[in-house]
């Protein structure tokens, strides 16, 4: 699959860029729609052949095609160069090259369809039929779905002499000896103007100027976002690789939704979930905002303009919660899914608080911190109201909404990730361990910000007061003495549930973890069971419910990995997370050194080689982020009030690592392996 995108809005189709009918993860899709399920170039009525495909950018593919062929070492007599572009509308350019001494004609059909299909239809496999209305008209045809007040469009313009008709173009391609010659479409999806009603003209129109004006000004942006990151200089050519290709992933992911203007967040990652996520959209957040740390600012003031205010079984919303996740589509649009937004996550909240404290810590942004006092006050409201259901000081999740709601509301959120060793499903409600980390963690730094930032050293003190009730109680209740390890979860009955799993090492990250057990929990992490050489798998290979192949049961996520190594250097353990944090890069090696959602467990010595996921977004903002965290990681990098400290423990195939210019309160810092310099 070759997809070509821009932020929400992206074309995924065959490697000759063609959208095949019946092609699950293939259209063109916009704010959760389908805007073309079907787009096929035929060439003297047949399919062409493929010669290769260049990703270009993000934004930009070229795939180049030849006519089939009659015998298999016969030479074209003409070749085809598509050119795909992605900002909003979708353009493309068809460049016809007659490789012959003499004129060529051939007629080039393009089969045009849409299903107007909501993201989670197409996700699910069953695509419901929609009455598509269908108009042709001069250079434009343009596909129309309303249902109530639900309206989309799609407006497909040509700048060639064309037959349109409701299926599609005719061109007829006339070229002299070697001449070449360009035909090119623009598609324009539409949501407010088709509420009109009305078929006119679309104002926009395409052309090698307007295509060439695209790639240039999306240009432009993409360099201004490298410029404005650190300059990464190193002897491992792998790392600078994956340090430019995260940017340009997390720059790819940036979009602007309806929910704050002038304000892009990473979406969190293509195809399935292209829009905010409040879990994804933090991490993605915190662990770039060394490098990029407009996306936290952004990102905080975005979750923070649909912070839940209500109370509503249906979006599982409670008042204080941060979202889980906001869409557009049909489904949601009419009522059938929650998503408007969807409340279902109970560390959303908890990680709010820890990201609105660590962007103050790197940039000193006080006014940010006291413009969301309110929202901060109001998730500490919501731990210890509305997440601590039954009054016993840990977060609990259940799901209100027992239809379409999660099962699980942590971020392994899937219907089985949370098992017993004997393979037994927890019931609900259910306190996991790495949600005791985060509260814990949220409320101390609400406490500095408290006392230096709002002016409230009564809550301060309350709030360091339950930070280590907490931390005793969880010391009490999650430690399995037999096992050696803390436990996964505690159940609706308060039964420690005793499988081993990375979510421990997130422990570690919080530093809720004891420093007497701090040894033991960082040798687990680098055990042969949890560790497959790639990084830490999510579960232990000798537990029932593991699998390698287990969305969240014995899988390796790279920012699963990117949090354990931070959490190991925490507690002084760096070589431990220097090696976490090599084995991930050097995993990059095998998805074109840009690290995806998630990937098989196989042990590193029954492989030899990174093992794709079948379902894993790519590029996918935690994910893209995860290698910036590294990157920090490895070179001890900690605000310490205005400066920048640095304490490098570099695993071996670095060899030289720099960053040059890292932005923060102290203006920009120099880091090295020797020192810290302000720039």
């Amino acid at each position: 699959m070759v997809s070509v995108f821009d932020g929400s809005t992206f074309a995924v189709s065959d490697e000759r860029g063609d959208m095949e009918r019946g092609e699950v993860t293939h259209g063109f899709f916009v704010a959760d729609t389908r805007h073309l399920s079907v787009w096929r170039l035929f060439f003297d009525g047949r399919p062409l052949e493929l010669l290769s495909v260049a990703d270009v950018d993000y934004f930009l593919a070229q795939f180049f095609l030849v006519p089939p062929r009659r015998a298999l070492f016969s030479s074209p007599e003409m070749s085809l160069i598509r050119r795909r572009i992605v900002q909003e509308s979708w353009l493309e350019e068809i460049t016809f090259v007659n490789h012959r001494n003499e004129p060529l004609q051939a007629e080039l059909r393009l089969e045009v369809d849409a299903d107007f299909a909501d993201l989670f239809e197409v996700k699910g496999g069953r695509i419901r039929e929609r009455p598509i209305i269908r108009k042709a008209e001069g250079d434009e045809l343009c596909l129309r779905y309303r249902s109530g007040e639900f309206m989309r469009e799609t407006r497909i313009t040509t700048d060639a002499e064309a037959n349109v008709n409701e299926d599609g173009f005719e061109i007829v391609v006339e070229l002299n000896p070697r001449e070449e010659t360009t035909v090119s479409f623009r598609v324009a999806p539409e949501g407010a103007r088709a509420a009109t009603g009305e078929f006119a003209p679309s104002e926009e129109k395409t052309g090698a100027a307007s295509f060439d004006r695209t790639r240039a000004t999306l240009h432009e942006e993409l360099g201004a976002w490298f410029a404005k990151a650190p300059r990464l200089e190193t002897d491992w050519p792998l790392l600078a690789r994956v340090y430019r290709r995260s940017l340009a992933d997390l720059a790819a992911l940036r979009f602007y939704p309806e929910l704050l203007e002038g304000e892009s967040v990473p979406a969190a990652g293509l195809p399935w979930f292209m829009t905010v996520f409040g879990r994804d959209s933090l991490i993605a957040s915190y662990q770039s905002l060394p490098f990029t740390p407009q996306l936290a600012r952004a990102t905080l003031r975005v979750l923070a303009t649909c912070q839940a205010k209500a109370d509503d079984d249906f979006r599982d919303q409670e008042p204080g919660k941060i979202l889980h996740e906001i869409r557009y589509g049909e489904l949601t649009k009419n009522g059938e899914l929650p998503y408007s937004p969807y409340y279902g996550t109970a560390d959303a909240t908890p990680l709010f608080l820890i990201l609105l404290d660590e962007l103050e810590r790197w940039t000193g942004d006080r006014e940010l911190v006291r413009e969301l006092e309110p929202n901060a006050r109001a998730g500490l409201e919501w731990i210890d109201r509305y997440g601590d259901r039954d009054g016993d000081g840990y977060v609990e999740y259940q799901r209100r909404n027992r239809d379409t709601g999660l099962r699980n509301q942590c971020w392994k959120d899937s219907w089985n990730s949370i098992v017993f060793a004997d393979g037994r499903l927890a019931e609900t409600p259910i306190a996991t361990c790495e949600i005791q980390g985060y509260v814990f963690d949220a409320k101390r730094r609400c406490a500095r910000l408290a006392e230096e930032v709002w002016g409230d050293p009564e809550l301060a003190q309350r709030l360091r007061a339950e930070a280590e009730s907490l931390r005793a109680s969880f010391e009490r209740d999650f430690w399995l003495e037999q096992r050696g390890h803390y436990a996964l979860a505690l159940d609706r009955d308060k039964r420690p549930v005793d499988s081993l799993t990375s979510n421990v090492g997130h422990l570690l990250w919080s530093g809720i973890v004891e420093p007497s057990r701090a040894a033991t929990t960082a040798s687990q992490m680098l055990s042969r069971d949890l560790f497959s050489g790639w990084g830490v798998r999510t579960m232990a290979s000798h537990e029932t419910a593991y699998s390698p192949v287990s969305y969240h049961n014995g899988t390796v996520w790279p920012h699963d990995n990117s949090l354990i190594a931070q959490g190991l250097a925490r507690y002084g353990f760096r070589a431990e997370a220097g090696r976490i944090c090599a084995s991930l890069l050097e995993a990059a090696t095998g998805f074109d050194d840009s690290l995806p959602e998630v990937f098989a467990g196989y042990d590193i010595d029954l492989t030899r080689h990174p093992v794709e996921f079948p379902t894993a977004c790519q590029p996918q903002a935690w994910a893209a982020a995860a290698p910036l965290l590294f990157i920090r990681t490895m070179l001890g990098m900690e605000p310490d009030e205005d400066r920048l400290v640095a304490e490098p423990s570099l695993p071996s195939q670095l060899g030289r690592l720099e960053l040059h210019g890292v932005p923060g309160r102290w203006g920009r810092a120099d880091v090295g392996e020797q020192a810290v310099q302000v720039a």
